[in-house]
């Protein structure tokens, strides 16, 4: 699609890697200078991020409610295989235990997934590159009020791009010092900004963006269909036992039922409502952060449309859990450099962002963004 807007077939924008590289303290400790080898760029990394496995496992530093989740699975489950399913897969069938040890494994695979990956966080602007920006914003300004005066000024807050027809507000990002995609945001918990921003859970201990959200999508709905299963089973469980020897013994013959029963009933619901909101969320091909903010309401004016939708929600699905895989962009596992970090060139049609380019660049590089 040309700068110009139109409803032509939009590209993917790519973003090629820029160094995280922070200039190193006058105070720098001597414990660090005495470090064996190059350090890595997670080490430095100014989002407010936990990793491990030397960077290959990237997390929110907020992770108490991550190991909670973890722990009400996993004692749920176990207490289901445990206690219930010897009796079921004797009474029943061994499918039964058999199905929920697949849902299990898929539900802690994609959980895990979710939570030690990176959601998409792009990288911020080095202090040159931000100057840089500042000055050819300044010098624009300069030249569109008549002004002869120069020097350094903070960039404008919006820029406004034509996706599809739509007018699209692109937010500088003060943090980053970079102009936010279409679809991006700033966290403020991780304090980084995240392409195509979802929201940050708690309950993963990430946040959710563009390199993550299948996998969000599919760890809520497989959840669902695993405590669906649970509380169907315990249920069944309970009764086969009540008809043999009565309801009251068959709770005190199989208490962790009874847990089990308690924990898969008042958590079932919100589970379920949201696998619902998030199956209308890829329908409509939206994201949690539009939609609360209603940018694409009908209450904004009859114009206002999702230049994001394909207009078909099997095109809209395939386009949310089945595209291609975005790489990092953050390069975690790279090494600093001892010079001056430097950008990557520009390859293959891959346009940076943060970099030291012009806007109109920017601007059109922008403009080819899409969400297939």
């Amino acid at each position: 699609m040309s700068p110009g807007g139109g409803s032509g077939p939009m590209k993917d924008c790519e973003y090629s890697q820029i160094s995280t590289h922070s200039s190193s303290s006058p105070m720098e400790s001597p414990h660090k200078k005495k470090q064996a080898g190059p350090q890595r760029k997670w080490e430095v990394f100014p989002g407010r991020n936990k990793f491990f496995c030397n960077g290959r496992i990237m997390m929110a530093r907020q992770t108490g409610v991550f190991y909670l989740t973890v722990v009400l699975i996993l004692v749920t489950s176990g207490l289901f295989f445990a206690f219930d399913c010897p009796y079921l897969s004797e009474k029943i069938t061994p499918a039964i235990p058999a199905i929920g040890g697949i849902l299990f494994f898929f539900v802690m695979g994609t959980l895990l997934r979710t939570s030690f990956s990176d959601p998409g966080v792009l990288p911020r602007a080095t202090p040159d590159e931000a100057a840089d920006l500042e000055r050819q914003i300044g010098n624009t300004e300069d030249i569109a009020n008549g002004s002869s005066s120069g020097g350094y000024r903070p960039p404008p807050r919006t820029k406004e791009v034509i996706i599809n027809g739509q007018t699209v507000k692109l937010k500088y990002c003060f943090t980053c010092k970079i102009f936010r995609p279409p679809r991006a945001s700033h966290c403020s918990l991780c304090d980084n900004c995240v392409e195509r921003f979802d929201h940050h859970c708690p309950w993963v201990g990430n946040c959710v963006g563009k390199r993550n959200y299948r996998f969000f999508y599919m760890f809520i709905l497989s959840l669902s269909f695993l405590t669906v299963f649970i509380f169907a089973f315990v249920i069944t469980h309970v009764i086969l036992r009540s008809q043999q020897t009565g309801f009251l013994n068959a709770l005190k013959d199989s208490p962790a039922s009874v847990l089990e029963a308690v924990v898969c009933f008042f958590s079932v619901w919100s589970i379920v409502g949201l696998s619902g909101f998030h199956t209308y969320l890829i329908s409509s091909n939206q994201t949690t952060n539009e939609d609360i903010k209603g940018s694409w309401s009908n209450k904004r004016g009859k114009e206002n449309y999702n230049p994001y939708s394909y207009g078909n929600i099997f095109t809209n699905c395939c386009a949310a859990l089945c595209g291609p895989l975005s790489p990092s962009l953050i390069d975690r596992r790279g090494f600093l450099q001892p010079d001056t970090p430097q950008l990557a060139a520009p390859s293959n049609g891959i346009t940076m962002y943060g970099a030291t380019q012009s806007q109109s660049n920017m601007v059109q590089a922008i403009l080819s963004f899409s969400v297939s």
